[in-house]
């Protein structure tokens, strides 16, 4: 385990944070400077100036990302402000940069109203080719980024939503089909009714999942038809069951899937499922129920979690670094469902296909085995492949849904991905 001081020493060690700005163009000489300021600068200017898109060809628009928060619900921390949120979002940066080459700038707002957030993303808006929402509470969450789809012509897309339902919904389609399960039939119950939460459940819709079969509880136990105060995000899911808490949702269930908080399932929760249960609690730190609590009453049980030392664990990173990869490259309008679900199965076959994991893997995970089963329905974070399989297939999605504004010839950009690869291994 990290400790307190291992984490302090290495944010503060040597230049301090983990992120910095270096030049793509030679600064040595005048001529140089003369190039990259004045007076050469004011070339592309006019030229951008004549024709917009033409910011893609002179600047590093396209491949810049800005990381948004306004610090409201920090995984783990609450709402600890804008300030306290930057390191968080210079790790996001980090992870966009080692693992697709993809640059950011962290934007911290020091703000909680949401169209104060909406209006400063609007408005620099200009110098991005993309926006990543992140640790927003909801449902504020929710109306930033629809608006922020609507009114904007680049990507937009809120990882604690999305990512956790594309990387969650790929592990459960491959654990369903481990259990000879169809979605159509899973009876799924959730933990958690935030932003994670409903996301996750409009996702499992999308996959098949029936509206009747999806259970949300928050820390008021069981959203029905009866309850009164629910917001329209919750509403959405209020269903008509007798079941009043997480215990009376668990009975016979197929799968949990907890968004909330440690220790809320207990093992006599996971006793009352269905045979082989699919229990995903990926609470962070602390999961809704350890791997081993669950071993101890249900040997038939796959386990997933948000942690490391576990096997499935539900990592983001496996989503947002390669879906603004793909969404990038082909210099998306946005990011829609057909991308997202084609980020999904794309994780999902690259578990499935029963190849050899690369060696980088198998160094970073030297006690685990990666043969499509229990213990591993989902890609590790550290598989170069990830950027082989997800990048190609939110690009090709956006093609074929027509929000892809420079089309890409799929074989000939799978090749490029591969020296990004090879480029990435440097970092």
């Amino acid at each position: 385990m990290v400790t307190r001081e291992q984490a302090l020493a290495y944010h503060s060690g040597g230049r301090p944070g983990k992120i910095k700005i270096v030049p793509t163009k030679p600064t040595v000489t005048q001529d140089d400077l003369s190039l990259a300021y004045t007076p050469g600068v004011a070339e592309p200017c006019r030229e951008i100036y004549k024709s917009p898109d033409e910011v893609f060809r002179y600047t590093a628009r396209g491949n810049l990302v800005a990381v948004v928060t306004n610090g409201t619900a920090v995984l783990g921390l609450g709402n600890i402000g804008a300030l306290a949120s930057k390191p968080v979002m210079e790790g996001k940066a980090v992870l966009f940069k080692r693992f697709a080459d993809v640059d950011v700038f962290d934007i911290e707002i020091d703000s909680t109203d949401p169209q104060e957030v909406i209006r400063v993303c609007q408005l620099i808006a200009p110098t991005f080719g993309g926006i990543n929402l992140e640790d927003v509470r909801a449902p504020d969450c929710f109306e930033i980024e629809r608006t922020l789809s609507e009114t904007l012509d680049i990507p937009v897309f809120h990882d604690d939503q999305h990512g956790t339902a594309i990387i969650s919904g790929a592990a459960l389609l491959n654990a369903l089909q481990i259990t000879s399960r169809r979605i159509e039939e899973a009876r799924i119950v959730f933990s958690g009714a935030g932003a994670a939460g409903i996301s996750c459940a409009r996702l499992y819709r999308d996959l098949g999942a029936r509206p009747e079969n999806i259970v949300l509880c928050d820390s008021q136990g069981v959203i029905h038809k009866g309850r009164e105060g629910l917001n329209p995000y919750k509403q959405e899911f209020a269903i008509e069951t007798d079941a009043r808490t997480l215990a009376d949702a668990l009975r016979g269930a197929d799968v949990f899937v907890g968004l909330s908080q440690g220790g809320l399932v207990t093992p006599a929760m996971v006793e009352s499922m269905a045979p082989k249960p699919l229990v995903f609690a990926m609470a962070n730190p602390d999961p809704e129920i350890d791997p081993e609590q669950v071993r101890n009453v249900r040997d038939d049980a796959i386990m997933a979690t948000g942690r490391s030392d576990y096997p499935n664990q539900v990592n983001n990173v496996l989503g947002f670094p390669f879906i603004f990869r793909g969404a990038l490259d082909v210099r998306a309008s946005c990011i829609n469902e057909p991308m997202k679900l084609a980020a999904v199965s794309a994780l999902a076959e690259l578990a499935r296909r029963g190849e050899a994991v690369p060696e980088a893997v198998r160094r970073a995970y030297p006690n685990e085995t990666f043969d499509f089963g229990p213990n591993y329905i989902i890609p590790k974070p550290f598989d170069p492949r990830v950027l082989l399989y997800v990048a190609p297939a939110v690009a090709q999605a956006a093609m074929d849904t027509g929000v892809a504004r420079k089309p890409v010839e799929i074989g000939a950009y799978e090749k490029r991905l591969e020296q990004t690869i090879g480029d990435l291994a440097t970092l």
